[in-house]
């Protein structure tokens, strides 16, 4: 009888620690489960967080871009315009009148015709020669130092800033000419220089149009001649593409 009960009480024993195991076991998994869960819901949180971040980003730049397209376009308030420093024009320059003239720039003046259509490639060809056209193949500029590179020579100035002035053309739109005033007069260089890159604030110039001259008034009114220029290091084809960018 003892035997039987004993026997009895070691195989309710066994039992009672086989279903005490399962119990822990099954608590395990579903705090496996529910750990689980959590660092999903955690994942999803950060990741509709992060989509929002880039939406944001993304609305800022796209408003940042339209901007940037209406300034480039030549509208903008003109407490928008600020002062800027030669710094902005620093490095070596060419001009590009040479590609039109060796054929470089046709795609460019055929692409114009085939997208923006107001006139024939040979009308836009005709249109940049006046534009692009100079004798000033190159232009250096080093801090406050300008060189220009003119029919085999070379005639170095400083020039300081002198203000800029906005202009309202013909089509309703505007820019503005940064304008830079020779220190001391040196024979071959011009009194005045002024710039026009499609920005109004301080900014590194990709390429420009530059107005030189004695008179600083009367170079405002120059809008048939405006040659420009683009970094030396870039070839014809370089400039082409940058062009049809724009």
């Amino acid at each position: 009888m003892k035997s039987s009960f004993v026997k009895g009480l070691c195989i309710l024993s066994i039992s009672s620690l086989l279903v005490a195991c399962q119990t822990t076991d099954s608590s395990e998994g579903e705090y496996g489960d529910e750990t689980t869960t959590y660092s999903s819901v955690s994942d999803s949180s950060e990741a509709q967080e992060k989509t929002h971040e880039n939406e944001h980003e993304h609305d800022h730049s796209h408003a940042h871009d339209e901007e940037t397209e209406q300034i480039y376009d030549g509208y903008f308030k003109d407490s928008q315009v600020k002062d800027r420093s030669l710094s902005d024009w620093e490095g070596d320059w060419q001009s590009v009148y040479p590609y039109l003239q060796d054929g470089t720039l046709s795609e460019v003046f055929a692409y114009k015709a085939e997208h923006e259509g107001d006139m024939t490639a040979e009308e836009y060809k005709e249109y940049y020669n006046k534009g692009y056209q100079t004798d000033v193949d190159r232009i250096l500029i080093k801090e406050d130092t300008v060189t220009f590179f003119k029919n085999g020579k070379e005639f170095s100035g400083e020039y300081i800033y002198d203000g800029y002035e906005i202009l309202t053309y013909d089509a309703g739109n505007r820019g503005v000419r940064y304008i830079f005033k020779l220190q001391e007069k040196a024979e071959g260089l011009p009194q005045y220089i002024q710039f026009s890159d499609h920005s109004i604030y301080p900014n590194e110039a990709s390429h420009y149009h530059m107005y030189w001259g004695d008179d600083r008034e009367a170079l405002l009114d120059e809008v048939i001649n405006w040659p420009t220029y683009y970094p030396s290091e870039m070839d014809g084809h370089d400039i082409a593409h940058e062009m049809m960018t724009h």
